[in-house]
């Protein structure tokens, strides 16, 4: 029976849901896209409840519509500067003498019994690694021989309000969520290969309003971080510096801008209508570019501190791998390599079929790798019970689609 599996997005700029199949060779072919503008969401939080809801309505709406499928359950990323981590370890011994699958349950729920305020959210246990009588290094200890097995665990939570108000928007479009999905575990799904893992690196998704980090080492998650910093933070840079509109600065920085100050000759300019001014100005492109480098370099030095503050800055041979639609501006690879001082490569989801047209973006590394989430999770077994594998989308009845063209024909 083919399955049919779905990942909503909620960024802070856009919406976008994707409905895909999972193909007899484990690709993903695309049946449904939804991108919609995001509306209400801020940094990666609800600030309006009633706007967000309709711009995940009008994503979902428009995947069911590409698709000719009706979603009722679906894999949400989550972002933010509300996310944190912690490392936990879980302790179990082992009766017979043999590892069973009943021990490293046992041992994950050891790892799991930490204490966590009441105003947080468990989103992730994460497996790391086992040691079995002290032996580390182990992947999978099951059938072994052992006394005392103990588990290494990656914990991620979220505000639990946050995390409430986001199950109300999605659940005003219909939507059931499965599980929420950290948003650089998602991309690094999309973007990461299985060799960069094992030598250690680490995934920069840089959104509008957050840039989010995650560190492999060992083919495993180590640490996991959200900062408050985006594309959305050089936009307001441009329209303060320059006197213009968001809108209009967003524009000027996709068409026009840079990150590398050097890079740009010293006569090139460009029209636009300033606040205040009758008719357009000449902006100098240096002057712009100067601007953008300030901020880009912030965000990477955010990132370093972060970086070093995880303690695994020296066990990143295979340097960072930056996604996210902020990292399709010029210059950006550049900037990172002098800040970071290691191998910087910019990524995007590839090895797509059907409906890509649009998805073949650094910005849509998160949206792809949601449903990259849902087949690693079928691989290890982990996050995702059973009972939640159920697909996410069904075909429509012919009562659906006549509700649907109905609201779609004025």
């Amino acid at each position: 029976m083919e399955e049919i599996i779905v990942g909503i997005d909620v960024g802070t700029t856009k919406v976008c849901t994707l409905v895909g199949r999972v193909e007899d060779d484990k690709s993903i072919r695309i049946l449904g896209v939804g991108i919609e503008p995001s509306d209400g969401i801020k940094k990666g939080i609800i600030v309006d409840l009633a706007a967000a809801s309709q711009a995940i309505t009008r994503s979902v709406k428009k995947a069911e519509s590409t698709s000719g499928m009706e979603i009722t359950s679906a894999l949400v990323s989550i972002a933010g500067a509300h996310v944190a981590s912690i490392n936990s370890r879980g302790v179990t011994a082992i009766n017979g003498n043999v590892i069973e699958q009943f021990d490293l349950d046992h041992a994950m729920e050891q790892a799991r019994a930490v204490a966590i305020p009441h105003d947080r959210e468990i989103i992730h246990v994460i497996q790391r690694g086992f040691s079995v009588d002290g032996q580390d290094g182990i992947r999978n200890p099951k059938g072994m021989h052992g006394y005392r097995l103990e588990v290494e665990a990656h914990i991620i939570t979220a505000s639990a309000a946050t995390v409430d108000n986001l199950r109300q928007c999605v659940g005003a479009a219909g939507v059931e969520i499965q599980q929420f999905v950290l948003n650089p575990l998602a991309s690094a799904e999309a973007v990461l290969t299985e060799q960069e893992r094992q030598m250690g690196v680490a995934v920069c998704d840089i959104g509008g309003g957050t840039a989010d980090l995650a560190i492999y080492v060992n083919g495993d998650v180590w640490h996991t971080m959200v900062l408050a910093v985006g594309g959305n933070h050089v936009t307001q840079d441009i329209a303060h510096g320059l006197r213009l509109s968001f809108t209009q600065a967003e524009d000027v920085k996709k068409q026009q801008g840079h990150a590398v100050r050097a890079e740009v000759g010293a006569e090139e300019n460009f029209p636009i209508r300033p606040f205040g001014e009758d008719r357009p100005v000449q902006i100098n492109r240096k002057e712009l570019a100067h601007i953008i480098e300030a901020r880009v370099e912030e965000i990477f030095a955010l990132t370093l501190q972060e970086i070093k503050r995880s303690g695994y800055d020296g066990l990143l041979p295979a340097g960072l791998v930056l996604t996210g639609g902020a990292s399709a501006l010029p210059g950006m690879k550049r900037i990172a390599g002098n800040v970071l001082n290691m191998p910087v490569r910019i990524a995007q989801p590839e090895e797509l079929s059907g409906l890509v047209d649009r998805l073949n973006s650094p910005a849509y590394s998160t949206s792809v790798g949601l449903l990259r989430w849902i087949l690693s999770m079928h691989d290890h077994d982990m996050s995702i019970g059973h009972e939640r594998r159920s697909k996410g989308a069904k075909r429509m009845d012919f009562g659906v689609v006549k509700k649907l063209i109905g609201k779609i024909l004025p």
